[in-house]
């Protein structure tokens, strides 16, 4: 299923929904924040489609801590390129959203369990501003973000997502962003996927349809396969964060669903009110 077909299907759904949406989107190159690709169309198509939050939380690939979770709560979010060797016109790039201090310092009170703290430091790294600025580009709605404690279970991660999710019936979109398959050391420039790439991939998509989520956080049962599909975790813990965020009455929709340069999945998917 194309994405702009699926996008469309969604519409009429996404905006009588009572309770917002929770998406995860796969972001790949930061170089998609300039060029016209199939992706960033896909976000502005989805942008087009949501309902107008009240506030964003992204959780995204690009904040890591270990031993607590970190909530930024300045008022204006600093634009944080945190890439090298690209071309000016993506430093050029900004995003000025106002943050949302109030609502982010409740979010720390919520994952206390979760050794939760307030950070005035970070702002929008390029995992939130260059899917945002197809999302929403006027940049009018509140946004801040949460880190990822790469410390944590990945159990514990879709225990954030659950507890975020009352969030949504008080209008915050809950954003994911990250890729499901993230191997920058296995780059085709042919474009061929590797085959651990397409396994993990439908390892993934079949689990999430099925609504295991348990399984999605089994990294020991997903061994050697998950090690090459992630060298590093912290591209897909944002999954696990957006997985734990539904709720069973969710109908899942999934948009782009292919693999880039071979080894990044950009598999992006919303869980949505009926």
């Amino acid at each position: 299923m194309s994405a702009s077909y699926a996008l469309e299907k969604l519409k009429d759904r996404l905006t009588l929904s009572e309770r917002m949406p929770v998406v995860f989107l796969g972001h790949g190159s930061p170089m998609n924040a300039i060029e016209d690709t199939p992706y960033s169309r896909s976000w502005t198509d989805l942008g087009k489609s949501l309902p107008q939050p009240q506030a964003i939380l992204v959780v995204s690939a690009h904040w890591m801590t270990r031993g607590h979770t970190l909530v930024d709560i300045s008022a204006m979010p600093k634009t944080i390129h945190d890439f090298y060797g690209f071309p000016q016109q993506l430093y050029n790039e900004t995003y000025p959203a106002k943050g949302d201090p109030e609502l982010a310092r409740e979010v720390v009170s919520l994952l206390a369990s979760h050794h939760a703290q307030e950070d005035d430091r970070w702002g929008l790294d390029h995992g939130a501003w260059t899917v945002l600025k197809f999302l929403f580009p006027n940049a009018d709605v509140p946004v801040f973000q949460l880190s990822i404690d790469l410390a944590m279970p990945f159990e514990e991660h879709l225990e954030v997502g659950k507890t975020l999710a009352s969030l949504r019936d008080r209008g915050v979109l809950i954003l994911g962003s990250g890729n499901i398959v993230h191997n920058l050391h296995a780059l085709r420039m042919d474009g061929k996927a590797h085959d651990f790439a397409l396994a993990f991939d439908a390892h993934f998509e079949q689990r999430l349809t099925a609504r295991d989520m348990g399984a999605l956080a089994d990294r020991k049962a997903m061994g050697n396969l998950f090690q090459l599909a992630h060298p590093s975790s912290d591209h897909y813990i944002p999954a696990l964060t957006i997985a734990g965020a539904a709720s069973e009455q969710d109908t899942l929709t999934y948009l782009t669903e292919d693999l880039a340069m071979g080894a990044v999945s950009m598999r992006s998917f919303i869980f949505h009110g009926s």
